[in-house]
């Protein structure tokens, strides 16, 4: 049976693509590393909505570099290759990632094995015990009860950012009016004929979803269909099913959207077999095991990234990530899908570590999609390449604090520079 009270160097709460970037980061200092993942599997979005592309990992059409990169040449040097690099065909987007889930997966997990991170998977942080400015301990639980983690440093990657919220970060749900974005079921159709499936030109295939539309087949929020090529020849990644004002801190709004989104998909998927070309010998994979939470919590840190930074494309001193992905807001409120240039062509920003840090808590972190940023900025900075990143600059910042007996507010940031830039991040202030 595993420890019920647990001493680490570095606690990292959630298992995505952040918490992964956080804890090989971490490990790789030969630090001791403890990652805890509520559910049975790594990846985050990744394990929500399976075959979901890394998009935005591809700023101005180089690839952003470090931990990313690593794993995309690790799948794509295999025989056969498991990843690939390919134009998105959605508008603004550059280059995604797409790869088979399973290895994917796979190979996440061996890397986290090969930093020496132990992964408490079917693991919840509860509560974390505040003293002096720092968290103490951090109450958890897992099928066997609760057990407590002693951390020196913590690493909120949750997605939702609950520990950095009970630990007196402040925050913001959604945009300045409490809306969040649409939660998100994905599947894949197999045995579809991809020629006939992509001969036309529009890549929302508007005039078949506007005719199941007015039909009353399809819901009124399918009236565009996001149909992707799947890795593996003959499927299809369907992104079209989006679920309206959920609270993604709820878990019961969590489960009613779940299978109001499944239903959805099952009636998309009929749809295609139906009316759309070389679908009809296809049928539907590979499920959401539960909704994909694109925004709950933005956490307040030392820095706010907005939408001015973004248009201004931005290259902050203590910046740990390139991104020009575009404003992609998925049905807040009444809205619409939009996916607006950020910035202009051939043009970048970065995203700045002080935006990991909260003001008051000396040894946390945050990464991944709980950063601090405004509604516009946080449209365009929550691509998962860019999480991974965030999250190998939080765990490289905690082997700088621990060796030098410093707050994580305190590090020297042009080292933490000079040490992203030394494991292959690209075009990071010098």
């Amino acid at each position: 049976m595993q420890q019920r009270n647990v001493i680490t160097d570095v606690l990292v709460i959630g298992g995505g693509t952040a918490g992964f970037g956080a804890a090989v980061a971490a490990g790789r200092q030969g630090l001791d590393v403890t990652l805890l993942e509520a559910t049975s599997k790594i990846g985050g979005v990744m394990a929500f909505c399976p075959g979901m592309p890394w998009g935005g990992g591809y700023p101005v059409d180089e690839i952003i570099g470090g931990l990313i990169e690593e794993l995309t040449n690790r799948l794509s040097t295999m025989k056969p290759p498991a990843a690939e690099k390919r134009p998105c065909a959605l508008a603004n987007f550059g280059p995604e990632i797409i790869y088979d889930h399973d290895i994917a997966t796979l190979t996440m997990f061996e890397m986290l094995e090969e930093a020496g991170v132990k992964v408490r998977l079917g693991s919840i942080a509860i509560t974390p015990k505040v003293v002096d400015g720092r968290i103490a301990a951090v109450s958890c639980c897992d099928r066997n009860g609760p057990f407590s983690v002693t951390p020196k440093i913590v690493i909120d990657c949750s997605g939702d950012g609950d520990i950095s919220a009970k630990s007196g970060v402040p925050f913001s749900l959604g945009d300045a009016s409490g809306n969040m974005m649409a939660v998100t079921i994905s599947f894949h159709m197999t045995g579809v004929n991809w020629a006939e499936a992509f001969s036309e030109s529009d890549p929302y295939y508007t005039r078949y979803a506007e005719k199941g539309v007015a039909e009353g087949r399809l819901h009124p929020d399918l009236s565009k269909l996001y149909l992707m090529r799947g890795f593996h020849s003959g499927t299809v990644f369907c992104n079209s099913v989006h679920v309206r004002g959920v609270d993604g801190t709820d878990p019961s709004a969590v489960g009613a959207a779940t299978q109001k989104g499944r239903r959805r998909c099952y009636q998309l998927a009929q749809f295609l077999r139906s009316d759309v070309p070389g679908f009809a010998n296809a049928h539907m994979s590979m499920l959401s095991p539960t909704v994909g939470v694109r925004e709950t919590r933005k956490l307040h840190g030392i820095y706010r990234v907005t939408g001015q930074d973004l248009i201004r494309a931005t290259k902050f001193p203590d910046g740990i990530v390139a991104c020009d992905n575009p404003i992609d807001d998925v049905m807040r409120s009444d809205g619409d899908m939009t996916h607006e240039a950020a910035i202009g062509t051939g043009q970048y920003y970065t995203i700045p570590f002080r935006s990991l840090l909260p003001q008051n808590i000396s040894n946390l972190m945050f990464a991944g999609r709980i950063l601090s940023a405004d509604s516009v900025a946080f449209a365009s900075v929550r691509g998962m390449p860019q999480c991974m990143a965030m999250g190998q600059a939080t765990g490289t910042a905690a082997g700088l604090a621990l060796r030098a007996g410093q707050s994580v507010q305190d590090i020297h940031i042009d080292t933490l520079i000079q040490d992203l830039t030394a494991q292959g991040v690209n075009r990071l202030a010098q």
